[in-house]
């Protein structure tokens, strides 16, 4: 069961003890309360903070959630950002206020943190045929008539499995047939005729309920705007056969649901040309790496690049790190590595050097590599490097950002930390 309110379950957050299980934190904060300390208002480059550090930027933060609100909002389309970037629950809740359907979610423990922080509705961009996750579900259905799940399906030995899980359940469980992206690609049926067969087991089950369509164009094979745009149609077609064939009689809204957070404009294109269909129809995007954005990965592949005139997304998090060892003139290293900073798609990005209270740019600073709890700097004689010196550095990718911390410092531009932002990974 969800929490009855979930303010009062987020308000719990506020009440856990700081001590060593959070990185980056002062070490004179222990004991106190995550609230107690966020009241104090503390700066995080003179009030204790030890390196390294990550924080995430209140205005950047702000900026984000308020400009996807608008997008969704202007192009037509129910907004289910994807939980699994950040895992925070105070994040969660401030999207859901922004207007958000619900929550995506991609494996049962996300599930589980969503409904203890109040969440009502879940969009599983997965397959699921765990039998003990499936009957737990079962059970907050039939406990929670509010409770809105829908996961994806994409073969006919899947459905089997979960319909022997879900024997004697009592809402059945409703799914979308997942398209495949390609040849190659991830998870999803690959032929629309294997999409009716897998629709046709559904239909003869008791314990599930097909609503609708979707899929991940972030998987498309050699990923471009004419291939996306294909594909999205596939889907749409999908969903038009289906209706067609009377496959989603009596339902109040049909599912479909596409957009990662490097195509969500392909998706608002042809989503804004599905046809009126039997009922009508939830057009479901799905991007979470918007929250942060970065400097790297999605920096390059925002859709934003492409239509600029709607707007433009901010890198919010910034890791603090500082120089503990500069042996020759051309190397630096700095104390945060791997256990702490993004590294499966780019390395981190030198940008900022504070000492003494001023920050100037990062200017002939390079990273190279990273070791477990170093990252490995290059500089040239341009570069006013000291040991001592805090180092700050954009990130690419949010989803491996966010994992690594528990408890992330929201900070204002002047340095004031206004808030923790709790993570469960």
């Amino acid at each position: 069961m969800p929490a009855d309110n979930p303010s009062e379950a987020l308000a719990h957050l506020a009440g856990e003890r700081v001590d060593h299980r959070f990185k980056g934190l002062p070490p004179d904060a222990d004991g106190l309360t995550v609230g107690e300390l966020a009241a104090q208002r503390r700066n995080l480059f003179t009030d204790g903070f030890a390196t390294p550090v990550l924080a995430l930027s209140a205005e950047r933060l702000e900026h984000n959630l308020a400009l996807m609100e608008t997008y969704a909002a202007r192009h037509g389309l129910a907004f289910a950002p994807h939980g699994k970037t950040t895992m925070a629950p105070q994040l969660f809740q401030q999207q859901i206020e922004r207007g958000a359907w619900g929550i995506t979610l991609a494996v049962p423990h996300q599930v589980r943190v969503g409904r203890a922080f109040g969440v009502r509705r879940v969009f599983l961009a997965n397959e699921l045929v765990d039998p003990a996750a499936l009957r737990w579900i079962s059970r907050e259905l039939d406990a929670d008539p509010d409770f809105r799940f829908i996961c994806y399906v994409d073969s006919v030995r899947g459905v089997e499995l979960m319909d022997a899980a879900l024997e004697g359940a009592g809402r059945p469980l409703d799914v979308v047939v997942e398209l495949g992206a390609g040849e190659g690609a991830r998870t999803g049926v690959r032929t629309e005729a294997e999409c009716a067969a897998v629709a046709d087991a559904v239909a003869g089950t008791r314990t599930l309920r097909l609503v609708g369509v979707a899929g991940y164009e972030g998987e498309v094979p050699r990923a471009d705007p004419e291939r996306v745009h294909a594909w999205l149609r596939r889907l749409v077609a999908l969903a038009v056969d289906f209706d067609k064939a009377g496959r989603f009689e009596g339902l109040d809204e049909i599912v479909v649901s596409a957009g990662g957070s490097a195509w969500f404009d392909a998706v608002a294109d042809v989503f804004d040309q599905i046809p009126e269909l039997s009922s009508p129809v939830l057009k479901l995007l799905r991007s979470g790496a918007y929250v942060s954005h970065d400097d790297g990965h999605y920096r390059r592949l925002t859709p934003f690049n492409r239509v600029p005139e709607e707007g433009a997304l901010e890198p919010a998090f910034r890791l603090w790190a500082q120089v503990v060892s500069r042996p020759t003139a051309e190397q630096a290293f700095v104390n945060a590595g791997k256990r702490d900073a993004a590294h499966d798609l780019d390395l981190p990005f030198a940008q900022v050097i504070r000492r003494d209270g001023t920050e100037r740019p990062a200017t002939g600073v390079e990273v190279t590599g990273l070791s477990d709890q170093h990252a490995w700097l290059r500089t040239t004689g341009e570069a006013d490097l000291e040991v001592g010196d805090w180092v700050g550095m954009g990130l690419s990718h949010p989803c491996t950002s966010f994992d690594k911390w528990q408890l992330i410092p929201l900070v204002e531009a002047d340095g004031t930390v206004v808030d923790y932002i709790r993570t469960f990974f």
